[in-house]
């Protein structure tokens, strides 16, 4: 079986997706999380990836989202 990997981001409109440029996505993306911003968002990371991902992820919670809720599930 031949997998096929996307090559440009695609967005949903009108129930279809349609390919769209990388500044569209990313824009779709922070409206969409915009929202949720503050104490009803939260942040799982991953016990197994770098201190630095970690710490990037929890700096993402904290500044741009504006939510103290985040695990890295590091107690396993």
């Amino acid at each position: 079986m031949k997998h096929r990997r996307l090559t440009q981001p695609l967005v949903r409109e009108n129930g279809d997706l349609r390919p769209a440029s990388w500044d569209e996505a990313l824009e779709r993306a922070a409206c969409g999380l915009a929202p949720h911003k503050g104490r009803e968002f939260g942040l799982f990371s991953c016990s197994k990836t770098t201190n630095e991902m970690n710490y990037l992820a929890q700096k993402f919670a904290r500044l741009v989202m504006g939510s103290n809720n985040i695990d890295s599930c590091n107690r396993t």
